[in-house]
Formats: C-alpha cells, sequence, structure tokens
C-alpha cells in the first residue's frame, strides 16, 4: 500500500485524506483504530467458526465460511481488472449480494460505493462520472423499474461526455448488455496481479464512499476509512447493549451509512447476526422481530411509529427486542414515551448524526425522560457549540470530532469552510445543551429537508424546476409532517397568468430523471419570494408563514 504524508494529508491508494498525527496517536491509543482490515476479521471467523450465520436474506442464511469463499472469488475478480483504491459501485436493495460486494471490494483494496436504489439516472449519472467507478452491480429489475434500461442511457451519456464508464454486472437477473453477476466467477479469479493474492490494505484507506446531499446543489462524496467505521462500530458495541448472538433487523437502506454498518460490519466486528428486509413493510418487520427474535432495529421517526402501530395489532410487546435507536428529523418526545412504555424490554432513545461523523449522539439507556427530551449525550465525538451561540437561546451550530468522522470528501475542494481551526466537522445542525450533558438539536442551519430519513438537497431541485416555462421563481421548504418527519413543499412565483400545478413539476423532474422520494409534495403559488435587502430567498421567513398558515387551518 503506498502511503505519502504531506502537513495536513495523506495519500494512499491515490486518495488524498486529512491526516491530524495527534488525532490519530489518541484513536490507536484508546483502540479505537487498528491494523486489522474487515476482510482480516471475516478471514478468522471463516476459519475458527465457519457455520456461524452472519445475515439472513429470506430464506438465504449467510454463514462465515460461505462468505468469505465468495467474497474471495469476486475480490480475484476485482483485482485482475482493476487497480488498487478503484471504486465499486453498488445500487442494490437489501440483498445478501451486497455483502458479498462489499467484502471483495474490501479484501481487493476497492473502494466500496452504495447508492441508494430510490435514485435515478440524474443522480446516477453524475455519481458514477465523479466517483469514477469501475464497476457497478445493479438489479435487471426492482419495484417495477427498468434498471438495466436505465444504465444504458446512464453508460450512453457517460460515453458520450468522455467520462469512465464502469463494467455494469446485473444481479438477480440478466441483460444482453451486461455482465451476469454469476458469470463474473467464471475463468476469471486467478487472473490477477500476483498469482492469487490479494493486497494488504493499509487501514487508513479509504474503504467507502457515501454521497450525501449538499446545500449547494450536487452531492458531495464523504470517504470513510477501515478505521473510522472501526471506531463507528466499536461505540456502537460500548453503549448500545450489543452481546455476541444478537440480531439487527436491517429495513434501513443498506446504501445508507446506518443500514450498512448493521449488514456488513457488526456481524464480523460485534458478532451479532443481520436480518435484511429488502424493502420496509411493518407487518412484515414485526414478524421478523418476533420470529427472528431480533434484539436491535434502527431507523428514523416512521420505522418506529408503523413498528408500533404493527405490533399492537398483533398484540405484541416484543420481548426479544432490547434497544430501538430512533434518529432523523422530527422524533416527537411523546412517541419515544409511547414506544418504551408499551414495548417489554427495549430501551427507546433519540439519537444524532449524519454521514459525515456517524452516531455522534448515542442516546440515553436508562433514563426516559432524557432519551424522550434530547438527542442524547455524546459517545467517543467531542461535540461543541459554535462560539456565536444565540444568548436568547442558548443554541448554536454543532461541531463534532472523532475518530469515527469522515476523512474528507472526494473533491477536497468541497472541504472549504467545512472545517474550523481544531478540525472540527461543522455539521449545520443548531443544537444547545440540557442539563450539561444533552444535545437537543433545535433546527438547522443548512438548507436540507430529511423525509422519511432521506436527505433532500432543495437548491438542487430548485436547479431544475426553475427552468419550467411557466415558473419565475422557486423556493422549496421543509414542513413538519408526522408520517415523514417533513415534506417538501414548492413555493413558486409563476410566469404571467399561469399557475403551475404539482403534476407540472413531477413531469419535468420525471423526464429529468430525478427520484421520486425528491419531488415536492405541495405547491404553493405566491405573487413574490420574501427577500432580504441583498436579495437572499428568506426561507425560514416562508417556512414560518407556511406553518401559522397551516396552523389556522
Amino acid at each position: 500500500m503506498h502511503s505519502q504524508e504531506q502537513s495536513g494529508r495523506r495519500y494512499i491508494a491515490g486518495r488524498s485524506i486529512r491526516w491530524d498525527k495527534k488525532h490519530a496517536a489518541l484513536a490507536y491509543a484508546k483502540g479505537y483504530w487498528g491494523h486489522e482490515t474487515l476482510a482480516h476479521r471475516l478471514k478468522h471467523h471463516a476459519e475458527n467458526d465457519p457455520e456461524r450465520i452472519l445475515l439472513i436474506d429470506g430464506d438465504v442464511h449467510l454463514d462465515a465460511a460461505t462468505l468469505y469463499s465468495k467474497s474471495c472469488a469476486l475480490a480475484q475478480v476485482m483485482w485482475a481488472r482493476f487497480p488498487e483504491g478503484s471504486v465499486i459501485s453498488f445500487m442494490l436493495p437489501n440483498w445478501h449480494e451486497a455483502a458479498v460486494i462489499y467484502m471483495a471490494a474490501t479484501m481487493a483494496g476497492m473502494v466500496a460505493h452504495p447508492i441508494l436504489p430510490s435514485l435515478r439516472a440524474h443522480d446516477l449519472r453524475f455519481m458514477l462520472g465523479d466517483v469514477e467507478s469501475r464497476m457497478i452491480f445493479i438489479p435487471d429489475q426492482f419495484r417495477n423499474h427498468d434498471y438495466a434500461g436505465m444504465l444504458e442511457q446512464v453508460i450512453a451519456a457517460l460515453d458520450q461526455q468522455q467520462s469512465l464508464v464502469p463494467e455494469v454486472v446485473v444481479v438477480r437477473g440478466s441483460h444482453h448488455s451486461f455482465t451476469g453477476f454469476e458469470d463474473l466467477y467464471q475463468g476469471s479469479a486467478g487472473q490477477n496481479h500476483s498469482n492469487g493474492a490479494l493486497p494488504d490494505t493499509d487501514a487508513n484507506a479509504v474503504r467507502m464512499i457515501m454521497y450525501t446531499s449538499g446545500t449547494t446543489g450536487d452531492p458531495k462524496g464523504v470517504m470513510h476509512t477501515h478505521n473510522s467505521i472501526r471506531a463507528l462500530i466499536t461505540q456502537i458495541g460500548e453503549h448500545w447493549m450489543v452481546e455476541p448472538g444478537d440480531k439487527f433487523l436491517v429495513a434501513s437502506p443498506i446504501s445508507h451509512i446506518g443500514g450498512s454498518i448493521y449488514a456488513f460490519e457488526c456481524p464480523l466486528l460485534l458478532g451479532t447476526t443481520a436480518v435484511l428486509m429488502e424493502h420496509w413493510n411493518a407487518d412484515q418487520g414485526v414478524s421478523l422481530l418476533v420470529s427472528e427474535q431480533c434484539t436491535h432495529f434502527a431507523g428514523a421517526t416512521p420505522f418506529l411509529v408503523q413498528t408500533l402501530d404493527a405490533a399492537r395489532r398483533i398484540q405484541s410487546h416484543l420481548p426479544d427486542l432490547k434497544l430501538f435507536i430512533c434518529g432523523g428529523a422530527s422524533v416527537p418526545a411523546s412517541l419515544i414515551r409511547e414506544a418504551d412504555a408499551y414495548f417489554e424490554r427495549a430501551v427507546v432513545t433519540r439519537v444524532y448524526g449524519s454521514t459525515e461523523v456517524p452516531v455522534i449522539t448515542v442516546g440515553v439507556i436508562g433514563d426516559v425522560d432524557h432519551a424522550a427530551e434530547t438527542d442524547g449525550q455524546p459517545g467517543i465525538a467531542d461535540v461543541k457549540l459554535s462560539a456565536d451561540s444565540d444568548p436568547n437561546t442558548n443554541a448554536g451550530e454543532v461541531l463534532a470530532k472523532g475518530p469515527q468522522m469522515l476523512v474528507g470528501y472526494v473533491h477536497a475542494k468541497d472541504e472549504a469552510g467545512v472545517f474550523d481551526a481544531e478540525g472540527y466537522f461543522r455539521t449545520g445542525d443548531l443544537g444547545r445543551w440540557v442539563d450539561e450533558a444533552f444535545l437537543v438539536i433545535v433546527g438547522r442551519a443548512k438548507d436540507i429537508i430529511i423525509r422519511h430519513g432521506e436527505n433532500i438537497a432543495p437548491k438542487e431541485i430548485e436547479d431544475l424546476l426553475v427552468t419550467h416555462p411557466d415558473i419565475a421563481e422557486i423556493a422549496i421548504v421543509g414542513l413538519p409532517d408526522s408520517k415523514t418527519g417533513e415534506r417538501a413543499c414548492a413555493v413558486v412565483v409563476p410566469k404571467g397568468t399561469a399557475r403551475p400545478q404539482l403534476t407540472d413539476l413531477s413531469r419535468l423532474l420525471t423526464e429529468q430523471g430525478v427520484a421520486k422520494f425528491k419531488f415536492p409534495e405541495q405547491v404553493v403559488v405566491w405573487d413574490a419570494l420574501p427577500k432580504n435587502d441583498a436579495g437572499k430567498v428568506l426561507k425560514h421567513k416562508i417556512r414560518n408563514l407556511l406553518i401559522a398558515e397551516l396552523a389556522e387551518i
């Protein structure tokens, strides 16, 4: 593994990452970082406990020996075709094949790049070109969407742009234009750089890139290393009552940081088993919680609301569930109390984090008041509020720094203004302290809508919709919603006498290949948008006016 170090940066396998010697030394000293990668842990389990079930996907029970052998074979294919540090993308539901792909990329010294299956051509074109993906795994069809057909269009566009074009591999299906997943194993293993040997990967190398919505429009690629994720899993083991043999229900997408760690990391680092759901359905989810005796479940507010309702329908108090972790926007305190009282033994608590700094707060165990009323206590991250906190509310921007934080964005230019002088990440969220130890998120400085746990960057959608011939100006804001956390409302200033409708906006976004979860759900027509003297649209004023109107209805 080739590595170079310069002031504040390290270069490993062709990638530049942020590097702080003191930060690294402390992470090693506390045991949050080490020199092993997940590939070492999988080999250990395959040799010492080969029949232990790591992952359950319907009728498939994937044990350590099988995952190791399949991942090794696929890693040989990747290592034969691409240089170390190449990006391997996968746009898959919560299927067990994703674990094989993730581990194969790890073994081959590649960078895993999970992509939400709900995204469409608009996002996919950008991400694949931006990260210079070498290979992407997709379903042929899933939930009535033609992924193979979409990839044909995306590949053609990338080729026209003279971007790097990834090899497309179809999982659970076939397509004449692309390689079949099973076909990869035929005749390719062993054709690699060093007669079957795989690279000895540096634990500080980038091992995963996830894209997150940015306030400036285009998503940004968040880089995590083997060690940053190891620190995250270590924290979970310390704070979430995890014991070997526990089971995590994984209903959140594996292309989110949460779903990925519960499905891929915890089974190997904490001795758990992941129970996958390819698509969330509350009744099926509760059935799995009961039949598989799941001990842990994490999800955004709608997951908890629906799980509670479904459990009541079958009069089950989920006796095996030890912990429900609830995050995302708008987690009502009353919901936490209600669920905590109903479930037989489970602790229900709020947590806070981001793709950049996952699990900043770890919730509260054994104190339902603080678990309900706050977003919990910080875990291994140091957390502070900005120096310019509001003296009336004691709220300020939340800044966090810890061994689980990102090592930078794919493009270093995107890091401008993101970190303070001490290396703390500026979250863009506003928070305040309760009883000196518990953090409460009270709002956002960044312009982001969180719907069903998904981050939506309004500017990205605004930039597309403002091209509509009947729209002069547009502002999209998030409004509170009891079912989804927030809903996206488009406030439109029309051109002339036109009155754009929701169907008009949806049609344009569909034509642009935008994922449906980013579509506005409501349209309001105004004569003008409120602005300051510099001409900046005052979204907080728009939001407050709309909320006031709702209150009067």
